[in-house]
């Protein structure tokens, strides 16, 4: 098992779960719900900065098929909202079979005394939860990390203009042009 905090994220039309792992990969827990916000994508860099306060080592984000393995409209949300968030992130985002895991929620808070619309404000989290100990639980046992990494929009942007790039904040200024004169007869004039 690899060593390092992984995000969970399942992402909803309305709100967005986040769970987060303890270092050794064992526990997931609630982080918090975000509100979707489709124009100015605040939860997406809500999760980056998430990212980059505890060091994630990687994210995943919960993939809706439905019993039979197929893919709808909820998939196509989370797949295009896993590879935005892949192009603000230095570090893997992989997507992670969800099914059932808000039913497991829901059935979670229930048993633990959370009711009727209580159970709205963090269901998105216990769903974040369970789709992120499921994704952790499969590493453990199969030694490969879950699921499969999610297409990165924005890929050809650089890695110094990232969110929660760690590798912006840690690069060295880039060097300065060479400004020497160019000498007579170089190898590259063919």
């Amino acid at each position: 098992m690899r060593h390092g905090v992984r995000l969970g994220v399942d992402v909803g039309s309305v709100r967005v779960g986040l769970a987060a792992s303890d270092p050794s990969g064992l526990l997931a827990t609630p982080v918090e719900t975000l509100a979707r916000d489709t124009v100015g994508e605040a939860d997406l860099r809500r999760i980056a900065d998430e990212v980059r306060e505890r060091a994630a080592i990687e994210v995943l984000v919960g993939l809706p098929r439905s019993l039979n393995g197929r893919e709808g409209p909820a998939a196509a949300t989370a797949r295009a909202y896993a590879e935005r968030l892949a192009g603000l992130l230095d570090v893997p985002v992989r997507m992670v079979d969800e099914r059932l895991s808000t039913v497991s929620a829901h059935a979670a808070l229930r048993s633990s005394g959370v009711k009727g619309r209580r159970q709205r404000a963090v269901v998105d989290q216990a769903a974040a939860v369970v789709l992120l100990q499921q994704g952790l639980d499969q590493e453990r046992s199969t030694g490969r990390p879950p699921g499969t990494p999610a297409a990165v929009q924005g890929a050809d942007r650089p890695a110094t203009q990232q969110v929660g790039s760690r590798r912006a904040e840690h690069d060295p200024a880039p060097a300065a042009p060479d400004t020497r004169p160019a000498s007579g007869g170089s190898d590259r004039d063919g």
